[in-house]
């Protein structure tokens, strides 16, 4: 996986560094007269780019790592001697990140390392593994090594090309050129799961087409020693703008002087306004950008300046900051760190690891905290750093809980921030009336100046600027129309020249309609085999509706039993779930589909354009031959009306919320074949059952209408269920109907009715509840909540829930049992006796017993036909 055509394995530790002191010693004797050559033209990109303050790029291709290695380490003094001609003598952070799992990745490492330790004068050096390249964010390097040979995973592309400031030089080692294509990386090697031998081999060719197109991008063969691309970027002088710091601030001046930039500095003045008095109960400041904008680090210098103002008006202030995960607030605390000992303020810092979690000074505390905890938490401010990562719905709750908040989001960058941010999220900030909304948008580059051509060849080979296509009046009316086309993507064409335009729309609209999209999903796309491509399109061209689909199923016995004692398997997410869940075997060799994702064009969301999609899918599917089709998701109620509305069952949802998006993780099933019909069928009632019986413990917090939609779902629990009901609990729940007793005191009688509602549900012989007495009894009775949670929840007064429960009471008393308030009351010893004696414990509903006097006396007349037609029969015989 990954290697080169020699074997180095049998090599020792030192062995390479033996191999390393070589190539350091006789470096010139590693080094072809040609690229020597291309470093003279780099010469002219370098100075350019130095005085442009952009940054060039150098790919060095080969199969020999000595050769790969001393070709960077020889490109790094080069780099050195260019830029002390031009700036003078400074000191040159370098990062060179590897697999260090690979002998050959440990050779490339060990020459670089070796080389720059002996003859650079400038250069100092980091040497970091892949794992923990996330630790580097927000830092700023000079020069960047990518060992790509191995592994190439477009996350820890976008992760780190960003942190080169201008002027700067990115190399990528890279596998022979001509078999990079079908190079099986660590990557491509996850992406292949049982019944698929190979991934694609897709995205690699489209990342080289990529280097090739864009300027200021040098590409060398080492083994053959030829230049296989040499074309740089015109000169655009850089001119630093001088930065203007308001006459007037609240915060100190100091604070102000961390800046880097203006838009910086209007950031943290912006960020004052948090302390102004205003009208509204609510105050929201929202601050866009792309990537290496700085918005992190303005944030974290203001929220020491927010600290420092608010503790004189109370005695401790917490300010709360949340992100998806606890490495993208590094550059928050970086900055917040650096701007305390700017005021001279003692702090604490309490760490996770190597990472900043907390922030502690006299009189404040700055707590970074997972998305999910946030909504429960109290603070003076909350800051949303990285917001467009994060789930609409989870954003929705941190707002309505707290009143001064800060949105700080990267648009374009490589976390590959969904706009769901920007088109679900903040029209409802902008429309409250409660809320004062305040937006900053940042735009120049901290690291380099605009318009860097590495900047530019980012964006397009990871689609980090991918947008869906306009619409017009034309294209809307042939969506009124029907006129639709399921479109059968081939990758190949997607990736290629002539797909891209259609690439870039069904990306475009996934990086809309979801929450949070990564470099690697379009690596996804291209390579794993088991993945497919599909969208609906316009007569126009343009696409309104983008699928992804995972082949799934089709397991051995050897692979069924193993998932069975839980075990592990690639892909496969449906079948391992409903094996290990559900128990039952054919769930694991029947095939199907999984939709990985479906989204439609924003600006035409509701209009069948997503249904349609789904009905042709399973078309599709059932041409195939597969038994199902399904999909797992976040779950909310929008989404789930969408799925069940089109034909789907839930059938397992996880036990716990997912951190970042504040979700519980749902599967839902649409059968094809009769036999997975049923099945489906029985996995819909068992689910039901295990919610039913779980909405008090794991899944008390769960959306009330979430809940409500899951157990309306699918056929009845069972088709005969009554509730269990004593004569003494049906007499204690007459007196809580119609007289002084209190619902505490008759719980285990509600919960019972409840429970037999929702098992027989929608058969429940002839008890109906409303849409808000459903919403009641689940809220209340099954999930437990306060009666001021539920009251709230459906907008009304602890009273009313309080009401509304007797008058459910007074259903089930009448329909039930034939009680009303004038029936007598109290339960006679002898009726107790003679009832244990007949082991009756329960009370039989009316229509219980009507239902077999039904069927006795039909068992009674057959009984009679027969004995009068005996003696007929005899005769006759």
């Amino acid at each position: 996986m990954g290697s080169t055509d020699v074997s180095y394995e049998d090599l020792t530790k030192k062995d390479i560094e033996d191999i390393g002191r070589r190539v350091a010693e006789n470096l010139k004797e590693y080094i072809p007269a040609s690229f020597n050559k291309l470093l003279r033209k780099l010469s002219k990109g370098i100075e350019r780019a130095i005085v442009s303050r952009h940054r060039r790029l150098l790919v060095i291709t080969g199969s020999d790592p000595v050769k790969v290695g001393a070709a960077a380490a020889r490109a790094l003094l080069f780099y050195e001697r260019v830029y002390r001609r031009v700036k003078g003598k400074e000191e040159l952070p370098l990062l060179y990140v590897f697999h260090d799992e690979f002998k050959d990745a440990k050779i490339r490492k060990e020459v670089v390392k070796r080389v720059i330790k002996s003859r650079a004068n400038m250069v100092t050096s980091t040497i970091a593994r892949y794992e923990e390249s996330d630790r580097f964010l927000g830092t700023t390097f000079k020069l960047l090594v990518m060992d790509l040979v191995n592994d190439l995973k477009p996350n820890d592309v976008g992760r780190l090309v960003g942190i080169v400031e201008g002027g700067g030089l990115i190399i990528f080692l890279v596998p022979p050129w001509i078999k990079w294509d079908k190079w099986m990386t660590i990557f491509k090697q996850n992406l292949v799961v049982p019944g698929y031998k190979e991934p694609r081999h897709i995205f690699i060719r489209w990342f080289k087409r990529k280097l090739i197109e864009h300027d200021g991008i040098y590409i060398y063969d080492v083994d053959e020693e030829d230049t296989i691309k040499a074309d740089d970027y015109p000169l655009r002088r850089y001119t630093k703008e001088e930065i203007k710091i308001p006459e007037k601030t609240v915060f100190p001046r100091e604070l102000y002087e961390l800046a880097l930039t203006q838009d910086q500095v209007n950031v943290i003045k912006t960020i004052e306004s948090l302390l102004e008095r205003s009208k509204k109960k609510k105050k929201a400041i929202v601050i866009t950008s792309d990537r290496g904008r700085g918005k992190s680090g303005a944030v974290g210098i203001a929220s020491i300046g927010l600290a420092m103002r608010l503790r004189r008006e109370r005695r401790r202030v917490r300010i709360i900051v949340t992100a998806p995960n606890l490495a993208n607030v590094q550059s928050f605390f970086t900055l917040a760190i650096k701007a305390a000992e700017k005021l001279e303020i003692r702090t604490r810092i309490v760490k996770h690891g190597e990472r900043v979690l907390e922030l502690h000074g006299e009189g404040f505390s700055i707590e970074y905290w997972e998305p999910i905890h946030v909504p429960k938490l109290k603070a003076d401010v909350v800051i949303v750093d990285e917001a467009a990562g994060m789930h609409v719905p989870l954003l929705h709750r941190i707002w309505r809980h707290h009143n001064r908040m800060i949105f700080a989001t990267t648009i374009h960058g490589y976390e590959g921030a969904g706009r769901g941010f920007s088109v679900r999220f903040l029209p409802v900030l902008k429309n409250d009336p409660r809320t004062e909304l305040i937006q900053v948008e940042m735009h120049e580059p901290i690291r380099y100046a605009r318009d860097d051509p590495i900047e530019r060849w980012l964006f397009d080979a990871l689609l980090l600027d991918a947008e869906p296509a306009e619409l017009d009046d034309e294209d809307i009316e042939a969506i009124k129309q029907g006129r639709l086309e399921y479109v059968r993507f081939d990758p190949s064409w997607l990736f290629s020249p002539e797909g891209e335009e259609s690439l870039r729309q069904l990306f475009g609209i996934y990086v809309l309609a979801h929450y949070r999209n990564e470099p690697d999903d379009l690596a996804i796309l291209a390579d794993a085999p088991h993945h497919i491509i599909r969208g609906v399109r316009l007569p126009s061209g343009k696409i309104v509706c983008a699928l992804q689909i995972a082949n799934e199923g089709g397991l051995d016995d050897e692979m069924i039993e193993e998932l069975l004692r839980g075990g592990k398997t690639p892909g496969n997410i449906i079948p391992d779930r409903m094996l290990k869940h559900l128990r039952v075997r054919e769930f694991g060799s029947a095939r199907g589909w999984r939709i990985v994702r479906i989204a439609t064009h924003p600006g035409v969301q509701g209009k069948g354009i997503g249904s349609f999609a789904l009905e042709q899918v399973k078309k599709e599917a059932e041409e195939e031959g597969l038994d199902w089709v399904g999909s797992g998701f976040g779950v909310n109620d929008q989404l789930l009306r969408f799925w069940l509305k089109n034909g789907f069952l839930p059938v397992h949802m996880s036990p716990d919320r997912n951190p970042v998006s504040g979700e519980y993780t749902i599967l839902v099933l649409n059968p094809i074949k009769e036999i997975m019909k049923k099945l489906t069928s029985i996995a819909n009632r068992e689910f039901k059952r295990k919610v039913l019986e779980s909405l008090h413990d794991p899944y008390r917090d769960l959306e009330t209408d979430v809940a409500l939609l899951i157990l309306k779902s699918g056929d009845p629990i069972f088709e005969d269920y009554y509730p269990r009901l004593t004569s003494i609990q049906v007499d204690r729940l007459w007196i809580y109907a119609y007289g002084p007793m209190t619902y505490e005191a008759v719980t285990d009688v509600i919960h019972e009715i409840t429970k037999a509602y929702w098992l027989m549900y929608p058969k429940t012989k002839g008890l109906s509840l409303s849409r808000r007495e459903e919403y009641i009894v689940v809220a209340k009775v099954l999930q437990g909540k306060s009666w001021e949670t539920v009251a709230e929840e459906l907008r009304t007064r602890p009273h009313s829930i309080m009401v509304a429960l007797k008058d459910i009471a007074r259903k089930v008393l009448k329909i039930y049992y034939g009680l009303d308030s004038e029936s007598p009351v109290g339960v006679s010893a002898s009726t107790l006796l003679e009832r244990m004696d007949r082991g009756k414990l329960f009370v039989e509903p009316i229509q219980v017993r009507k239902a077999k006097e039904r069927r006795n006396a039909r068992q009674d007349n057959k009984a009679e036909n027969e004995e009068v037609e005996q003696p007929q029969d005899r005769r006759e015989g």
